[in-house]
């Protein structure tokens, strides 16, 4: 070949380097840094806690240690998305103290915390490897430079598996042992709340109005002798009061768990809520059975307070509520033809009380209410045959 022939002949084929090339470079160059803070950070805290664990302090320190573990495993997991195109699922956060039900359950998710753990074992194995990274991407860009495409995918690749293996979520059953959890926490605090709802409830309604009662009686039965017109007009008087003292009662007891769910179940239940809305409510239950009590409960108080959001804040000309199951489901409907605009964080309407009622019992809430076109709200619950 000719001097001329040599020099018109087209350059060596080389791979390409391509942006995510240069991204994978990075990330591996990354490596070693990221991997000594937590390597140090695991080994402080896994040797602190440790040593500690003789005393009270021991065991807390290893839970916020495991929670400091887990910020660790989100950063590692928005690099790795940024640079390596790895979309991992973040884990479901860990309750708080009120929501794990107390400190003791609260220290004790944080300890058992799997995330938490593979995080640790995540930042233990890397350093050795973030070295080892580091030095053949760095030399490779003076030595390899013709493979080092090829070295640097296969390197990243081992990155990809390591931070999908150790860094992703738990298994479906950790999930779903966390949601329920959780969900057992806002279960407490609503029933703790009604608790306090039906004690002011009776203090200020029906325990005043038989405490004014007994007073009224005890002084119509002094003037009973004296003036027997004026203990006549008292005793009236007080019969009136203990008619408004039983609607009071009944109001009450319908609020906890109203007979007519009891006796006649859903059907007959959402009719008599739809008969007291402001507004026309059809209403139609299509259920092979009864479901389980815990289940219907549930389902008559969510359209009840769907419907008072109705009476409410809707400004709705008609509404209409829909019952039926499909499979495994209890499905609601409750929609009406207002002004819309409602949303599961809107202000004054309670959805977002519903939301979390629903999901503590594993079901699902959605809310539809684009502005000047209605809301329609659709809600699932588990299906649990009636014993």
């Amino acid at each position: 070949m000719t001097a001329n022939d040599q020099a018109s002949a087209p350059p060596p084929v080389r791979p390409a380097f391509h942006g995510s090339t240069w991204k994978e470079i990075a990330y591996l160059l990354s490596n070693l840094p990221v991997a000594v803070i937590g390597f140090v950070y695991t080994v402080v805290m896994v040797s602190v806690s440790g040593g500690m664990s003789v005393t009270a302090v021991g065991l807390p320190l290893l839970a916020c240690g495991l929670r400091g573990s887990r910020l660790l495993g989100r950063l590692d997991r928005a690099r790795a998305r940024a640079l390596l195109g790895v979309r991992v699922a973040e884990p479901t956060p860990l309750p708080g103290p009120k929501r794990a039900g107390g400190f003791f359950a609260w220290l004790w998710a944080g300890v058992k915390d799997p995330v938490g753990w593979r995080t640790v074992l995540y930042e233990l194995v890397r350093l050795p490897w973030g070295v080892l990274t580091f030095t053949i991407t760095l030399t490779g860009l003076f030595v390899l430079w013709p493979v080092l495409p090829y070295v640097v995918r296969g390197m990243a690749n081992v990155d990809r598996a390591m931070v999908r293996g150790l860094l992703s979520p738990s298994d479906e059953l950790e999930r779903r042992i966390t949601e329920l959890e959780t969900g057992r926490g806002v279960v407490v605090d609503t029933a703790a709340a009604d608790l306090r709802r039906i004690e002011r409830d009776l203090h200020d309604g029906a325990q005043a109005r038989l405490v004014a009662l007994a007073m009224g009686l005890g002084l119509a039965k002094e003037k009973l002798l004296e003036d027997p017109e004026g203990a006549a007009a008292m005793v009236d008087e007080a019969h009136g009061e203990v008619k408004l003292a039983l609607q009071e009662l009944r109001d009450l007891a319908r609020g906890i768990h109203p007979a007519v769910l009891t006796d006649r179940g859903l059907d007959a239940a959402l009719s008599s809520v739809a008969a007291r809305c402001v507004v026309p409510v059809k209403v139609a239950v299509d259920l092979p059975a009864r479901p389980a009590a815990a289940i219907e409960g549930i389902a008559y108080f969510v359209v009840s307070e769907l419907l008072q959001n109705v009476s409410k804040h809707a400004g709705a000309r008609g509404a209409g509520v829909e019952v039926w199951r499909s499979g495994d489901r209890l499905l609601l409907r409750v929609s009406d033809d207002g002004r819309g605009g409602a949303g599961v964080s809107g202000g004054g309407t309670g959805l977002a009380g519903l939301a979390e009622r629903l999901r503590a019992v594993d079901g699902v809430f959605v809310v539809d209410s684009p502005e000047g076109a209605g809301t329609t709200v659709t809600a699932e619950l588990p299906w649990r045959d009636r014993a």
